[in-house]
């Protein structure tokens, strides 16, 4: 039951309802700290907003605790409608709701896009559709077609072809591409920025599929080259205009049809739903893309696809002229405005009515439903394994109880050198993120059974000097219903002792060795061999696993630290804003260490003299 607080603040709400216009735009509720809890847009904010608060509550149950959790809201009036479904696209974008409807895409799709906001741009693969500054094309349909593109993009134009926001090798010399002719090579000044993007404006015209005179233009410049007897240059060009020639077969083979649409199936069951895009290109079905939607309780049919449609087309990336939505949706006026807007040419927004397009509705709705169907029963397999997996452990390590809380130690080290102790918790069988901890070993010397011995030490010992005080950690307060160790029985061992000497022995420790996936107990002679398609023993892979990245990601860290600090700070002529400009110009200590001399030179900051001081001293010493 909400507290005399709490109703308090629901009372100040429903009084700012008389605050409302009776207009269009949207709403924001807000929790307590001010976190947006949904955002909607109405053609009445008055009547769609009290709706909620009205006696009796909204009849979904969802609703009704998402209106119990609001403590304020605010508005925005908008001119119209349409515009209304620009700005909640943006609020939604940018704050993500709790319970507005969530979007997952069963795969992700790549693309070719143009770093248009670098002085230099590249062109590359993704599948990343929605950062600012970076120009899209596509969606394609498999990954291999986009790298052919850009393997023949990359034969055409001699854009750069080199990783990163700045061109060129760290040492400033120009690559190989540039001497076989497949780069311009910006990072040794050869091309200014505006011819260079004079360059990439060709390279986006082609990919918007308007080749214009290029090939004519290619060929051009090879017969001359060839007549001034500049035979390398003339075969570069021919090169060029046989990849060129090739690409532009590829489209108009890909052209032949007459229509590019999204056709739009829409199924609802409980609180999920889910939406079929059937994706026609030139005439032919070349795709199909499936997406399970959560939090749909207590919306409709209509509500649900409009809050869809303006996540999907969140960029104009592959939006089609024509969308053709199920049958029963009303607002094609409003969306058709809206996707017209956000493409920047028109987009018209149709039902299926007859013919194709209704064949192809159907189909839509009909998938719609089996893939929510389908969908719904992975998401209870996916819910059931973890019980599963605590069961058969409890079963096959003769625990006394199902081993709710785990809690997966692992130790990192580099030859003794820098050692680290990671635990990882699992709570019904899922991680525990915030109950994670790290340790920075004491131990000395190449020991991982002291090591372990040490971190499970502290762990426990933290538990038993923290359980009475006020502010004790929430991680150590808990005692684990399983310890696991990654290795094998001399881990085992040494959790076993540390445990013993705390009092703890209660507590059932195993381990899981990396080699053979073997389980180590602790009053078993043997390793205990269970199937590999066993869901106990993934579980304990993967509470192993976890344990593992996090403790090799701590000892870089940790070691990385100690080199910089043990090195950097004893070289002559490096203080604390040259070791700043040395580590971002090579990104980590190691790739410092490698560096050549020129590398060193090259450091902006760093003079030369003392660059060549810095390599000899570093060399010297090994």
């Amino acid at each position: 039951m909400p507290s005399v607080a709490a109703k308090d603040k629901q009372n100040g709400v429903r009084r700012l309802l008389g605050s409302l216009p009776d207009r269009p735009g949207i709403y924001v509720f807000r929790d307590g700290t001010g976190r947006p809890l949904y955002v909607g847009k109405a053609k009445s904010l008055r009547k769609r907003v009290r709706s909620y608060f009205r006696e009796g509550g909204p009849p979904d149950e969802r609703i009704r605790r998402m209106v119990r959790r609001v403590r304020d809201f605010d508005f925005v009036v908008t001119g119209s409608e349409t515009e209304a479904l620009l700005v909640e696209s943006n609020f939604i974008k940018h704050h993500h709701p709790p319970y507005n409807i969530m979007l997952r895409d069963d795969k992700s799709y790549p693309f070719v896009a143009i770093t248009a906001n670098e002085e230099f741009p590249r062109v590359i693969f993704t599948r990343k559709p929605h950062r600012s500054g970076v120009t899209y094309f596509g969606p394609f349909t498999s990954a291999r077609s986009v790298r052919e593109t850009l393997e023949l993009l990359g034969k055409i134009f001699p854009f750069r072809k080199c990783h990163g926001r700045e061109p060129g090798r760290r040492s400033g010399v120009p690559c190989l591409n540039y001497h076989i002719g497949l780069c311009l090579a910006p990072c040794a000044g050869k091309v200014d920025s505006a011819a260079y993007r004079q360059l990439i404006g060709d390279v986006k015209q082609l990919l918007s599929g308007k080749p214009g005179s290029l090939a004519d233009e290619i060929g051009a410049a090879m017969e001359k080259a060839a007549a001034a007897r500049r035979y390398e240059e003339a075969a570069v060009l021919r090169n060029r205009l046989q990849a060129l020639n090739h690409l532009l077969d590829s489209q108009q083979a890909g052209a032949a049809g007459l229509e590019s649409l999204d056709v739009f199936g829409l199924f609802v069951a409980d609180n999920a739903a889910n939406v079929q895009v059937l994706q026609i290109r030139d005439g032919l079905l070349s795709d199909r893309r499936s997406f399970f939607l959560g939090n749909v309780s207590g919306e409709d049919k209509e509500e649900i696809l409009e809050q869809f449609l303006i996540q999907y087309y969140s960029t104009p990336v592959g939006l089609p002229r024509e969308v053709v939505v199920p049958k029963g949706f009303q607002g094609t006026g409003t969306l058709q405005e809206f996707l017209t807007k956000l493409k920047g040419s028109k987009v018209e927004v149709r039902r299926p009515v007859r013919d194709k397009r209704r064949k192809l509705g159907l189909m839509a709705a009909t998938n719609a439903e089996l893939a929510l169907r389908h969908d719904i029963l992975k998401e209870e397999e996916k819910r059931a394994r973890p019980a599963r997996a605590l069961a058969e452990l409890k079963d096959v390590l003769g625990l006394p109880r199902r081993p709710m809380r785990i809690e997966c130690f692992d130790i990192s080290n580099t030859g003794g050198e820098h050692p680290v102790g990671a635990m990882v918790v699992f709570e019904g069988g899922l991680p525990r993120r915030d109950h994670y901890r790290k340790f920075a070993v004491r131990t000395a010397g190449p020991d991982d059974f002291a090591m372990m011995s040490e971190v499970v030490t502290r762990r426990f010992m933290r538990r038993l000097s923290g359980a009475g005080a006020g502010e004790a950690d929430e991680s150590f307060v808990s005692l684990p219903d399983l310890v696991l160790v990654d290795g094998g029985a001399g881990q085992v061992s040494a959790a076993v002792e540390a445990l013993k000497v705390l009092g703890l022995e209660r507590i059932p420790v195993a381990g899981l060795a990396k080699k053979e996936e073997e389980v180590y107990l602790q009053d078993r002679r043997g390793p205990l061999v269970l199937a590999l398609d066993s869901p106990g023993l993934n579980l304990l892979i993967r509470a192993r696993d976890e344990a593992h990245r996090f403790a090799v990601t701590f000892h870089r860290a940790r070691r990385g630290r100690e080199l910089t600090s043990s090195i950097l700070d004893e070289l002559p002529g490096i203080g604390p804003a040259r070791k700043r400009a040395i580590l971002a110009h090579f990104g980590s200590p190691e790739r410092f260490m490698d560096a050549t001399r020129d590398e060193l030179e090259a450091v902006p900051g760093l003079p030369a003299k003392t660059a060549r001081e810095v390599y000899s001293l570093v060399h010297k010493l090994g």
